[in-house]
């Protein structure tokens, strides 16, 4: 009996060290699940802080983007254009400078663009055929060198709107031509390349 009673006490007292491990093994799982919820948590609220500072960056930025956009815009009294290395002759391009010189902008597109419609002929020097029109003896149709000065003339028309003038007012003041370089073509020829440059101006003196 005795020895039963030994040998049941020491099953008994393995059973307890057995209960006790297990719920020490229960206590340690537990306490690192606390720990990767509060490193989860905390990983999060790090991620939170992130994007709310690059939200306030990005309203900061946007802030200084409209106080710079608020500048009063500082009136400019000249607007200029220029087109480099324009498929055109430059001998085109100087009688279409004395064209449409000292005229409004609208107006100089508007008589370019009859002169691509065979409407109104552009005065030309030398032997060539006398067109209609008053005070004209000779002219033709650059269609192509009128089209590169309706893009660029359209140009100056958004710097003079830019510029804060007066559209009415503004008349080119200032047109010339120069030669570019000229690219080498087939048989030693040299391509037709000219640079052009636009000045548009207000006069105060100028009726609408």
């Amino acid at each position: 009996m005795t020895e039963e009673k030994i040998h049941s006490e020491k099953e008994n007292k393995k059973e307890k060290k057995t209960e006790s491990d297990m719920e020490k093994k229960s206590l340690e799982n537990k306490i690192e699940e606390t720990k990767d919820k509060k490193s989860e948590m905390e990983k999060e609220k790090m991620k939170d802080k992130k994007v709310d500072e690059k939200k306030e960056s990005k309203d900061e930025k946007k802030t200084e983007k409209g106080k710079k956009d608020n500048k009063p815009v500082v009136k400019k009294y000249e607007a200029i254009a220029r087109g480099e290395s324009v498929h055109m002759s430059k001998k085109q391009g100087t009688y279409i400078c004395s064209f449409i010189n000292n005229k409004p902008i609208d107006q100089a597109i508007k008589e370019l663009n009859e002169v691509i419609l065979y409407k109104r002929a552009i005065p030309f020097k030398g032997e060539i055929p006398h067109r209609k029109g008053k005070g004209m003896m000779s002219g033709r149709y650059p269609i192509v060198a009128s089209k590169h000065f309706i893009t660029i003339l359209k140009g100056l028309k958004g710097n003079v709107i830019v510029n804060g003038m007066d559209l009415d007012k503004t008349r080119i003041y200032i047109a010339s031509t120069s030669w570019a370089s000229r690219p080498a073509k087939r048989g030693g020829m040299l391509a037709k390349r000219s640079n052009l440059i636009l000045k548009a101006k207000e006069f105060s003196g100028v009726k609408k």
